[in-house]
């Protein structure tokens, strides 16, 4: 019945709900002579049946007046509420004028005000009763997703306020973990321990539900996402997730803000409180230039300095477009701080020490790197150039114009590399150290040397959250492949202390927490997109994932340390390595004869170059799960002095 009613035209629905009000309101006049008189008496309602004929023709005008009859009853909301009041009090008020200036048998005071009172009672009820029914028949009030709510807290009132608000969620029940909130009620949602969440989802048709714990350590949220894991593969449960604490304090919930859960709040750590002076040290006050500043560590880089209040901060890329991005999502942070952006390639030397000594440069972070290992591998020459004479010739710029600090970001693939694009980052921390030691300047070198960072271009994050989004299949070199992860905005707060505690030549080594199986990771990406995997061979699963084999230079397992142990800094995320390095007349020779192969487009001498000057370069071990040990004969281990083999002197005319 309520189905063949929901279809009928709008103006018919119209004029049935005017009768329905009219009877209502006749019925409750009715009621109020009842209730005051305390007795049925008939006589009562033929005294004074002008009043019982005025009263709907009143309310109905005032009940139009209030928009009444313009509302889809399937989406009123508690707010509509008020509008019946107000239009209650309004037939009230005029009825009883109207009595008085016809001046008929008079009416009892307090049947004006039980007249309100039932009058607003039937009309908004059956309003109440007509929005709860309809759903059940009318498959259009299914717009509304129907969620619950992790967490009872402010930000989980919060969050169910702004739902009420919207036009797009339901919010059904809450869920939480605190015995003394159980079984009560908060903005009309009733409070629910977790272990009832599997029955309530059926029971209540839950489609999302949303974590409201901005403050929860991450570990807690890996438990709630691991126990919501079966529910999100057996039923498509969505699980999505609120903004920050800082937002939430503010009282600035908004349905925008409420979003899906992605893997990096999953894999990223609590943060640890910053050291401030460290922050500062090489910045406040300071001219700032960062290299390769409009790629995935460089635009944070310069994001974190500007918050240290830097003297100015000079952007430096080679790409137009990542260049013009990243001035612009600067100036959008309104810094008083100038900032000069600069189109060119750490190649040339010249132009990067003219930038240097016109903007009085002090500090200098040098991001700008090849990094994709199959990319280098497959065009060593570039790399080689890029990497190594890149971070070379802007080390020399920097002595050249007496800068205090130069820090390198470089990458655990440096250790024991296996790829091109590892051997040419090695090169250029042997380089940097020799720089240091050769005691020909003021400028405090330093590396720092760190993992995959989460959403990167490099990271294989943005890769399969592609893969998933067209269907799959989600592609996965290998089912033993493990790499660390850090979160982007972590690595660059990192690298920004680190370089503050350098004393020359040190490589710092960030703790990057516990490696993470690539499978693991696409199956955590899979299910967190609401889809299921596909086991082995079988057409099973929404998102199959596919072994497609080691790429050229890959490990299965990548390290920070190359030798020894690390020693502790003041920074708990932070440690020293002591590793070997070349005297500075070695680099030069090394640098003269790749030059020189690199000028040729020599690819096989450049590799020969790189293969003895990096000691542990080892290419033939790719995807090798042991990690092979140093050879003691490498031009790594040679005193200062010793002559080079003949492959790596420079050809003589």
């Amino acid at each position: 019945m309520l189905r063949a009613l929901s279809k009928l035209p709008r103006k018919t629905k119209r004029a049935l709900l005017i009768f329905v009000d009219a009877t209502l309101l006749y019925s409750a006049l009715w009621l109020a002579f009842f209730i005051r008189l305390e007795e049925w008496r008939p006589q009562a309602l033929v005294d004074h049946w002008q009043a019982l004929v005025w009263a709907p023709l009143i309310a109905i005008p005032a009940f139009y007046s209030m928009g009444l009859y313009h509302a889809v009853i399937r989406y009123i909301g508690p707010r509509f509420m008020v509008n019946i009041v107000k239009a209650m009090t309004a037939a009230a008020l005029v009825l009883f004028a109207v009595v008085v200036m016809a001046q008929v048998k008079i009416v009892p005071r307090s049947v004006y005000v039980l007249y309100w009172v039932i009058g607003g009672a039937l009309t908004g009820g059956v309003r109440m009763l007509a929005r709860e029914l309809l759903p059940i028949s009318v498959a259009g009030r299914r717009q509304k997703t129907r969620v619950a709510v992790y967490g009872a807290g402010m930000a989980g009132a919060q969050t169910v306020k702004a739902l009420q608000a919207s036009s797009e969620y339901e919010p059904v029940f809450f869920i939480d973990d605190k015995p003394e909130l159980h079984g009560l009620e908060i903005l009309g949602c009733r409070v629910f321990p977790p272990q009832l969440l599997e029955t309530l989802v059926d029971k209540r048709e839950v489609k999302t539900i949303i974590l409201s714990l901005p403050s929860a350590p991450l570990s807690r949220r890996r438990e709630i996402m691991d126990r919501l894991a079966p529910l999100m593969k057996l039923r498509g449960l969505l699980v999505k997730t609120l903004p920050g604490l800082p937002t939430i304090l503010d009282g600035k919930v908004r349905i925008d803000d409420i979003r899906p859960v992605e893997i990096e709040d999953l894999l990223g750590r609590d943060p640890v409180t910053p050291n401030q002076s460290l922050l500062k040290a090489c910045i406040a006050g300071k001219s700032v230039m960062v290299t390769g500043a409009g790629g995935s560590i460089g635009s944070e880089l310069c994001r974190q300095i500007l918050g240290q209040n830097p003297l100015r901060l000079i952007l430096v890329d080679s790409s137009e477009f990542a260049l013009y991005e990243i001035e612009q999502s600067m100036r959008k942070l309104k810094s008083p701080t100038p900032l000069i952006p600069v189109l060119a390639t750490a190649l040339d030397q010249a132009r990067m020490s003219r930038v240097i000594r016109e903007h009085g440069v002090q500090t200098i972070y040098h991001a700008a790197a090849y990094k994709h290992v199959p990319i280098v591998e497959e065009n060593p020459i570039e790399g080689a150039r890029n990497n190594i004479f890149g971070a070379y010739r802007m080390a020399r710029a920097a002595l050249e114009n007496r800068v205090e600090t130069f820090i390198l970001i470089s990458t655990d693939k440096a250790v024991r590399p296996t790829s091109v694009m590892g051997a040419t980052k090695r090169f250029a921390e042997l380089t940097l150290q020799a720089l240091d030691g050769s005691k020909t300047g003021s400028t405090r070198f330093t590396m720092v040397r760190f993992g995959n960072v989460l959403g990167s271009s490099g990271s294989v994050v943005p890769l399969f959250r592609q893969q998933i989004r067209a269907g799959g299949p989600v592609t996965v070199t290998h089912p033993d492949v493990t790499r660390y992860f850090m979160t982007i905005p972590e690595a660059a707060q990192l690298v920004i202390q680190a370089g503050s505690m350098g004393r020359g030549g040190d490589v710092f080594l960030l703790d990057m927490g516990k490696p993470v199986k690539i499978i693991d990771l696409a199956k955590k990406m899979i299910e967190l997109s609401g889809l299921s995997v596909g086991e082995g061979d079988t057409s099973e699963g929404d998102i199959q994932i596919e072994m497609v084999g080691l790429r050229p230079g890959e490990k299965l397992k990548e390290e920070l340390l190359i030798g020894g142990d690390a020693q502790p800094t003041e920074h708990s995320r932070i440690m020293r390595a002591e590793e070997r390095s070349l005297p500075m007349a070695v680099i030069e020779q090394c640098l003269s004869g790749l030059d020189e192969a690199l000028n040729a487009c020599d690819e096989d001498r450049a590799r020969r170059i790189l293969r003895r000057a990096v000691s542990s370069f080892s290419p033939e071990n790719a995807g090798a799960p042991t990690r092979p040990e140093p050879q003691a004969n490498d031009a790594t281990d040679a005193e200062p002095g010793t002559p080079l083999p003949r492959e790596l002197r420079p050809a003589t005319p």
